[in-house]
């Protein structure tokens, strides 16, 4: 089993900057990728970024070039780093394990909430 805890949500001005950390605990030597994911209210969960334990990182379209995940492996964190934020980035965010050794299994964390306000 592995434990997420997020933080570092909250509310903020479009155009400004939060920074969301999740750091995982219990069995977190076999983590592989961890990713963000986010919910908006009437929408379906969507992917924002991911990062393999290698640091290879991707983002969905619409975080591109504002948006930053990173991860420190030794402290089993993943870090979303949220630049240049708009109203519609308001969402609950999520951060998501993969979890893998001969099989794979998912995890997720409780959400932390994004609120911008225009």
């Amino acid at each position: 089993q592995v434990q997420l805890v997020e933080s570092g949500g909250g509310l903020v001005q479009a155009g400004g900057s939060l920074r969301l950390s999740c750091s995982a605990s219990g069995s977190v030597v076999n983590i592989n990728a961890m990713g963000w994911y986010r919910q908006a209210p009437g929408r379906q969960r969507e992917l924002v970024a991911q990062i393999t334990r290698g640091g290879d990182a991707s983002y969905a379209d619409s975080v591109k070039d504002r948006f930053t995940i990173s991860r420190d492996n030794a402290k089993n964190t993943v870090y979303l780093q949220m630049s240049s934020l708009k109203p519609e980035d308001a969402a609950m965010y999520y951060c998501n394990v993969i979890w893998r050794t001969t099989y794979q299994r998912t995890f997720w964390g409780q959400g932390t909430q994004v609120t911008v306000s225009s």
